[in-house]
């Protein structure tokens, strides 16, 4: 059987010249890394104490749900501004160019509650950045962050220093 990060389609120059896109749908796509990935990157919580994963839109949704079901605990979706019906909290960040804004419910963590949160891929690590904050602002305790793909030349653990950060799968560039 191959290795899980074989079965992820690198393609250079995209979206611009001298980047490597790592494109995770073809672990989507594939029985055998589908399951791998959900198995890897649960395996990252073996003896974590939590009660809710978060995870971002879209591809938190597609790793953090199934994660969640398999080990009994809650979901909790993050937004862009203006797809959650109830009443939210938001939090701005920085993009390349310009800013993002997300959202979550305002009832989604008590305090005292302890997440993790799971994505994809860790890049400069500003929108998990602002999750941690949403997630503290609501008294929630970020135990551990979990992702499939690391790109490590994005410093993108420099954002989230003092948190309990691990990917499967590790990339030295962008």
């Amino acid at each position: 059987m191959k290795k899980l990060e074989e079965y992820v389609r690198s393609i250079s120059d995209f979206p611009e010249e001298g980047i490597i896109f790592r494109d995770v749908t073809t672990v989507l796509q594939n029985k055998d890394s589908l399951k791998m990935s959900i198995d890897q990157m649960q395996a990252l919580l073996d003896g974590v104490d939590f009660d809710i994963i978060v995870g971002p839109e879209s591809r938190g949704f597609i790793f953090g749900v199934p994660i969640a079901y398999n080990l009994n605990k809650a979901f909790v979706p993050v937004r862009k501004k203006g797809k959650l019906p109830c009443e939210t909290i938001e939090m701005e960040y920085a993009l390349e160019y310009g800013t993002a804004t997300i959202e979550m419910h305002k009832d989604a963590i008590l305090p005292g509650q302890k997440v993790v949160i799971v994505d994809d891929l860790i890049a400069t690590g500003g929108t998990i950045e602002a999750i941690t904050k949403l997630v503290e602002s609501l008294g929630g305790e970020v135990v551990k962050i979990i992702f499939l793909m690391e790109l490590q030349g994005l410093n993108g653990r420099d954002k989230l220093k003092g948190y309990d950060v691990e990917a499967v799968i590790k990339y030295e560039g962008k």
